[in-house]
């Protein structure tokens, strides 16, 4: 039997992982989605960012957008969880999704321009030409969800379906 460690030994050799919460924003007609352009990459992305140590996912979402938009987002419910594998350059990755609601007047955006350049909405038809396509599963997955009222559970974002139908029962 090997040597039990105290539990801040034993916490601190589990793994870690990074994680983001981001909102899914439509325009009124629902056929498009806010999407924003950082200063510091070549894609579009919805808007949203990594948690902060200790950070909910929910307030994650909310103090993104409200950093990144100048909005004041009352966050609804999950409608993603990805799980990204790690790669060479960073860690495991989870990134949640909640439905940020709709956008009736654009111009209540405020932009940050430390890490934004722009704004735009992006129709259904073009996700897959204008975000990575990580991010086009994610938002794809949410748009589905959103409709269906379930929550989708990606792995690195492919849908995860499972053998068998309905929750699982225990005896």
């Amino acid at each position: 039997m090997g040597k039990r460690l105290e539990p801040a030994q034993w916490y601190a050799n589990l793994p870690s992982f990074l994680a983001s919460a981001s909102a899914l924003i439509t325009d009124p007609s629902g056929a498009a989605v806010l999407a924003v352009k950082p200063n510091y990459r070549n894609h579009w992305n919805v808007p949203g960012g990594i948690m902060e140590a200790g950070e909910p996912p929910h307030l994650c979402c909310a103090r993104e957008v409200a950093e990144e938009l100048g909005l004041e987002l009352a966050v609804g419910r999950l409608l993603v969880v990805d799980w990204v594998p790690p790669t060479e350059q960073r860690k495991a990755w989870f990134g949640f999704l909640f439905d940020g609601g709709v956008l009736e007047d654009p111009s209540r955006i405020s932009l940050q321009s430390e890490e934004l350049e722009e704004f735009t909405f992006i129709a259904h038809a073009d996700l897959r030409t204008r975000l990575t396509a990580n991010t086009a599963d994610r938002v794809e997955a949410a748009l589905l969800a959103r409709d269906s009222g379930g929550v989708a559970y990606l792995h690195d974002g492919a849908l995860v379906q499972h053998a068998s139908s309905g929750a699982p029962r225990f005896p």
